[in-house]
């Protein structure tokens, strides 16, 4: 044996080592490089089991090359993963000086420490009876931002770690790419040998294509992982059916205003952040308050009305207010942070809306059968909340257009040009000048008298042409163009007059539906 075999090549720093000292040599030159990697790559807590999964990944490509040449006791993996996780963990809290954002500190731990969500995690529902026995299903977790996505999978990982025989695994699809969930499912095989479960928790996973998706299949099937998906688009578009027919659908609501109050009060007397009061009329120990802040409750409820649902929007702006103090007050305490204070730090600038997601589709067609249903106060509410979100104007002026030739038709023959001269001023001036043109149109739509006629008559003949065997009837030879005298002479446009229907003489329809009239007995259709 030559001394070249009798060296391994540290998968870190490449350099040769015998093989009494290679472990050793691994340990320090991990922990040389997460020191490096701290001081020169952002530091976030969202990140902290991708960058233990990318050491352990050194470490099973090591372990791979010694056990070809020496023979491992079956705990090494364990043993080695233990010591990539203490390692950074001493460096990191030594060096680690950023401020947590409240959000963040706020998740909860525990199933009973979860606001909201009553039909889906609340106390009777399947999923918290099987969360309490510690058997997690694989789910994908859809709805709005901020409506604690993330937080249930916090408590998941609460519960994995309570656990021996499970592992929680975080990744987010913004940052981690498929060579990520290969490593990831290669360790969870190996830790299957030791009785080990692997939970993999994907944020955002709507942003793998479906491609990338099929990659969780096979594992998820056969037990490997047990997948938790969240997303904010809908699943029946973003994932692939048959990951959809592996994993349960849990649909969480947006909060209610109540919810984020709930979460925004208990935010500020756990964290001991400022003294929450009825009203500042309140008598207050001064010695309790002497170095906090007072908030009233009808601030915190503000809060609460103004985030849309967003719990992750209402802690942040909490937290901005607080650090910035009050800016006046009305009182002649100093420490008081008034209801105005907060009105003019922070202004109603979300609301949930996704140009391209449900809410988009959801708010148009409110805004179509509004117009329908001849409800204009209802009209003129979607049309301007579809504004204030973001939405396109031209977009909306071109659903009123639709909406003057579907809906009002032959009922109002004018609402038509109205609806198209109010799409050519919205092109001319623009938003936020446009605003009440569309608003106008909208409530005019919805006035008009209504006839749907026409597009009934319309879809009874798609259907007819759809329902076709064979070839489509020809144009009978009287209706066609003659411009030359070949097809003069082949009897195109022969016996052709302008006289009326009624007089003329000529059938006007093709042949094998000269009988038929689409007007009559015009079918509604479901919309």
């Amino acid at each position: 044996m030559t001394d070249n075999d009798k060296l391994i090549s540290c998968p870190v720093c490449n350099r040769l080592f015998e093989k009494h000292s290679i472990e050793n040599h691994v340990n320090k030159c991990i922990f040389l490089n997460s020191l490096s990697e701290n001081n020169t790559k952002r530091d976030g807590s969202h990140l902290e089991e991708n960058s233990q999964v990318k050491k352990v990944k050194v470490f099973g490509s090591l372990l791979s090359s010694i056990s070809k040449s020496q023979d491992l006791q079956s705990t090494t993996p364990v043993k080695h993963q233990l010591t990539i996780k203490e390692q950074p963990t001493k460096s990191s809290a030594s060096n680690d000086t950023r401020k947590i954002p409240l959000a963040e500190t706020m998740r909860p731990n525990t199933l009973d420490d979860i606001v909201g969500q009553i039909d889906a995690f609340g106390k009777g529902s399947m999923l918290h009876s099987m969360l309490k026995k510690k058997i997690i299903p694989n789910m994908i977790l859809w709805g709005p931002p901020g409506c604690g996505k993330t937080s249930i999978a916090n408590v998941i990982a609460k519960i994995c770690a309570e656990q021996s025989n499970l592992r929680f695994v975080k990744y987010s699809a913004t940052m981690s790419g498929i060579n990520d969930v290969k490593e990831a499912v290669k360790i969870a095989k190996n830790e299957a040998q030791f009785k080990r479960q692997t939970v993999l928790f994907m944020d955002e996973i709507h942003r793998f294509n479906k491609l990338q998706q099929d990659t969780f299949l096979p594992h998820v099937e056969n037990g490997t992982i047990t997948l938790i998906g969240a997303t904010t688009e809908n699943p029946s578009f973003s994932l692939n059916n048959a990951l959809l027919s592996r994993c349960k659908i849990i649909v969480l609501s947006k909060l209610t205003v109540d919810d984020v109050w709930q979460i925004l009060e208990r935010a500020v007397i756990r964290n001991n952040l400022a003294v929450v009061v009825d009203s500042i009329e309140d008598k207050v120990n001064n010695e309790i308050v002497k170095d906090k802040y007072i908030i009233e409750r009808k601030s915190i409820r503000w809060l609460a009305e103004i985030c849309d649902g967003d719990a992750r929007i209402a802690l942040g702006a909490l937290e901005l207010v607080l650090d910035a103090g009050p800016s006046s007050s009305t009182t002649s305490q100093s420490n008081y942070i008034s209801l105005e204070d907060l009105k003019i730090g922070i202004k109603r600038s979300h609301i949930l809306y996704d140009r391209r997601g449900d809410e988009h589709y959801n708010i148009v067609s409110a805004i179509h059968k509004s117009i329908r249903a001849g409800d204009d106060n209802a009209a003129l509410y979607w049309t301007t909340r579809a504004l204030s979100s973001g939405e396109d104007p031209l977009y909306v002026a071109r659903r009123l257009v639709r909406a003057a030739a579907e809906d009002v038709g032959l009922g109002d023959p004018s609402a038509l040009t109205d609806a198209v001269a109010c799409l050519q001023g919205c092109q001319h001036i623009g938003m936020p000048e446009c605003d009440v043109l569309l608003a106008q149109c909208a409530v005019r739509l919805a006035r008009a008298d209504k006839s749907r006629e026409v597009y009934h008559a319309m879809k009874k003949v798609q259907r007819s042409l759809t329902a076709t065997k064979g070839p489509l009837p020809p144009v009978p030879l009287h209706l066609r163009n003659a411009p030359t005298r070949l097809m003069k002479d082949l009897g195109y446009g022969r016996g052709y007059n302008t006289k009326d229907r009624d007089h003329s003489g000529i059938c006007y329809m093709p042949e094998g539906l000269e009988n038929v009239n689409f007007f009559n007995e015009a079918d509604e259709e479901p919309m």
